[in-house]
């Protein structure tokens, strides 16, 4: 059986700037990416999901509201949670502080565009 090929467009020490904060790249190789996400107070990413990859979240300073497929839960620090493959997800901060957290990728094709925006307070594509 033939095995998948895993690409991974990502750089260590890339820096991604958006409208709700920034991500930076922490380490990346074969079928894995780990990023470091900053989030300002009231602002949220879009409700989005992937083909190629599953996530695993996890708070490293304040409050992140997490929605998975229609569920909702509040975790603070040192709290994660796993995002499924093809699970629609969304990331907000709800605190007064900076959330962030760190989020390790795991799957084939790792990059931007496995991003499929379901919804987008910024009015991307």
């Amino acid at each position: 059986m033939a095995q998948a090929i895993r690409t991974n467009h990502y750089t260590p020490f890339e820096t991604g700037m958006r409208p709700w904060g920034y991500w930076t790249v922490l380490d990346s190789g074969a079928g894995f990416c780990v990023k470091k996400i900053k989030v300002k107070p009231g602002q949220r990413l879009s409700l989005q999901y992937h083909h190629h990859r599953s996530e695993h979240w996890l708070v490293i300073e304040g409050i992140a509201k997490v929605e998975i497929n229609g569920q909702t839960s509040v975790l603070e620090a040192r709290h994660h949670v796993e995002i499924p493959l093809l699970a629609r997800h969304r990331l907000s901060n709800i605190g007064l502080t900076d959330l962030v957290i760190l989020e390790l990728q795991q799957g084939d094709i790792l990059d931007e565009s496995d991003i499929v925006r379901l919804a987008d307070d910024y009015a991307r594509n």
